[in-house]
């Protein structure tokens, strides 16, 4: 059984997880499609405004915060190894660490930056937004569905 403060730190770890779920389910089913729906410039300039303004403590905290609890928590799953639910905190770190953090690095991250760096008065410009929108989101689900995997694999060691 889980308990004391190891308890607490699965808890705010899957609490985290389930937040993270929630912004990229925000952006997926309507942030994004706002932005798609918007006239193409405005719609890259309203994301390439958005990646400035989402970098602040507040998001930054729980988005890293929850990738640095979920490794101290495997680490301290690996030393303790409880009975129950062992197994679920680690499919759940993983899931956070690889299918949310990671994929915002090696996806996410890029497009931003390749974003950042687009005109849109440069011709050409529509299509290269277009194949962003597409791609982001995609990669964007993909985190979602690992947050909020995340968090029912650490719901479920809670409740072992």
């Amino acid at each position: 059984m889980i308990e004391g403060p190891y308890f607490a730190l699965t808890l705010v770890t899957a609490l985290g997880c389930g937040l993270m779920a929630g912004v990229f389910f925000a952006f997926s089913t309507s942030v994004m499609q706002t932005f798609g729906a918007l006239p193409w410039p405005q719609g890259l300039v309203a994301m390439q405004k958005l990646n400035r303004l989402i970098m602040n403590p507040v998001f930054l905290g729980v988005f890293v915060g929850t990738a640095l609890l979920s490794a101290v928590l495997a680490v301290m799953t690996f030393v303790i190894w409880p009975d129950e639910g062992a197994w679920e905190l680690l499919i759940g770190c993983v899931l956070y660490l690889v299918g949310s953090f990671g994929v915002t690095a090696s996806a996410n991250v890029p497009r931003n930056n390749a974003l950042d760096k687009m005109d849109p008065q440069a011709p050409g410009t529509e299509a290269e937004w277009k194949t962003f929108v597409t791609e982001w989101t995609a990669w964007n689900h993909v985190r979602g569905v690992a947050s909020l995997a995340a968090c029912a694999a650490m719901v479920l060691a809670l409740a072992a």
